[in-house]
């Protein structure tokens, strides 16, 4: 393994309107591959931008060992540039392909340098990365969004660097797209920091890294083990607050008690003193030192409370916000034998082009099924999706839908108004429902107090999806078929866990767009269909 390594010390950071970002972070990254998993929003992808050098931190230093590879999130690829120019290698096959046909000049020597294996070394790496026999000029607007995020991680491979920075790098990517960048990071030799919310290659990792409240935590082993080194961590800390809230409401009925003794023993003294006829100064000295050993007591008792209540808040500070939704929706119901959909030799063409093979396509969803529909970019998986719910009529073929609620959230979850709040787009979801239930509702939704009261369009990413599933799953009339098109893209790892949440409770038929193969088996998919070279048929 390579000894390369990443060094942060004394890390600040803040945006130009004095949001800060990170304030003296130190950490080191050595040899390995490390996953760094935080909810949007934390400063992930600002934290690799500030290790590439795309940011300057404004404290603290950053130092890397080693030559760099850094794959962003959104990649800066001209539409017009050809695969070898992405690749970086267009100044050494010209040089080669002048040396071929008799240019011995010394430039075209110093170009090549010592990659005179450069041809065969890229087309090896396009290999591995599933885009084998991709012409060098090929212009890229002609590639998928998945084969321009593999060309963008081959470019950064063929530098050889040694410390590699990928974020998100399985967006847009189909399953075998992902297989194949799985494996070639499993033989990853170097350095490899990787932010990611695909949990299949988070599980691939040496080690986790969190970033949590500007502060980054390591824990050994991949993904699943680090979900069981925080749930570990959960139990323990909910223990330590149950057990700082009883240490507080013990503090406080014992402190009640002696105030309750202390005034009992005043009134007996007052009425002692007056039966044994004391002086009126000697009577007033026992009071006083009473009232006096009282106060010492209360002040004791007092500050017992004070340290208890300050451990309940230590204790409290150490659990985590899981943001978890916990909902049940039985009008989301369909029996077994309801048909909800039959589509018989569905065609749609987009101008001369035909979308699916032959006479089209059929499906039948009957009842509460759970369906999963795969297959490579590109092969209509969309299209089919907008057939079912609507959106698009086919050209050919007939369309039978059950009466009630088709129910489809695209990419965009563009399903909402945006200059409208939460609470007024469930209202015109729902509008037969009382408001209290409705605010009831969203609670559930982890919407409370004044969030409800919020215009979607200034909702983060996590808080549109649950106004979306809110509105969708609570409509008036309840969806009986849900149409979702790769849900998980761009939702950070706690936002994932509530649409699993969320689609557990959902008791209708849905048919799911996805490459996550994890969030599928959370789901609970009973049944799969594959679109691929226009045929769908049952089947992985």
């Amino acid at each position: 393994m390579s000894d390369a390594f990443i060094v942060c010390s004394e890390l600040s950071f803040s945006w130009p309107d004095d949001t800060v970002v990170f304030q003296d972070l130190s950490f080191t990254v050595g040899a390995g591959r490390t996953g760094l998993v935080a909810p949007n929003g934390a400063g992930k992808s600002t934290l690799l931008r500030l290790i590439a050098g795309e940011l300057r931190p404004g404290g603290g230093s950053v130092s890397v060992d080693g030559l760099l590879g850094y794959l962003p999130q959104t990649l800066p690829l001209a539409g017009n540039r050809s695969v070898a120019e992405v690749l970086g290698i267009a100044p050494a096959l010209d040089a080669l392909t002048a040396l071929e046909s008799g240019d011995a000049s010394e430039e075209h020597f110093t170009t090549i340098g010592t990659d005179w294996d450069i041809e065969e070394r890229t087309r090896a790496q396009l290999d591995r990365l599933g885009l084998g026999g991709l012409p060098f000029d090929r212009p890229l607007w002609t590639l998928s969004g998945g084969q321009i995020v593999s060309l963008g991680l081959a470019a950064q491979l063929l530098k050889r660097p040694d410390v590699l920075l990928l974020d998100e790098p399985t967006n847009n990517l189909d399953l075998d797209a992902r297989r194949d960048l799985y494996h070639v990071l499993d033989d990853w030799p170097g350095c490899l920091l990787l932010v990611s919310h695909d949990r299949a290659l988070l599980d691939r990792m040496d080690r986790i890294a969190e970033l949590e409240r500007g502060d980054l935590s390591f824990y050994g082993g991949n993904f699943t083990e680090y979900e069981q080194a925080v749930r570990a961590e959960q139990e323990v800390a909910e223990k330590n607050v149950r057990n700082a809230e009883q240490e507080v409401k013990r503090e406080k009925r014992e402190m009640q008690q002696a105030r309750e003794r202390a005034a009992r023993r005043a009134s007996n003294a007052a009425r002692n003193a007056g039966n044994a006829g004391l002086p009126k100064i000697l009577a007033g000295a026992r009071k006083r030192r009473a009232q006096e050993s009282a106060g010492k007591a209360d002040e004791t008792h007092a500050a017992r409370v004070g340290d208890a209540k300050a451990r309940l808040d230590q204790a409290e500070r150490a659990l985590r916000d899981e943001q978890k939704l916990v909902l049940v929706l039985p009008e989301t119901q369909v029996p077994a034998g309801r048909t909800v959909f039959l589509g018989e030799r569905m065609q749609v063409s987009y101008g001369s082009r035909p979308v699916f093979a032959g006479d089209g396509v059929d499906l039948e969803i009957r009842g509460p099924e759970r369906i999963a529909l795969t297959g490579p970019n590109g092969a209509g998986k969309s299209t089919l999706l907008r057939l079912i719910s609507g959106a698009v009529a086919p050209d050919a073929g007939e369309v039978t839908r059950a009466r009630g609620r088709v129910a489809y959230l695209s990419q965009r979850l563009d399903l909402l108004a945006e200059d409208r709040t939460v609470a007024e787009n469930l209202a015109a979801f729902a509008p037969g429902m009382p408001q209290q239930q409705r605010m009831n509702l969203l609670a559930k939704f982890l919407f409370r107090g004044a969030r409800m009261h919020l215009p979607v369009g200034a909702l983060s990413g996590g808080e549109r999806l649950r106004a979306t599933l809110a509105c969708v799953l609570c409509a008036e009339p309840a969806p009986q078929l849900l149409l979702l098109d790769e849900p998980t893209n761009n939702l950070d790892l706690v936002s994932v866990g509530q649409l699993e949440s969320a689609l557990t409770a959902y008791q209708g038929a849905f048919v799911v767009v996805s490459h996550d193969e994890r969030f599928l088996a959370e789901i609970k998919v009973n049944r799969r269909l594959r679109l691929a070279n226009g045929l769908l048929a049952e089947g992985p």
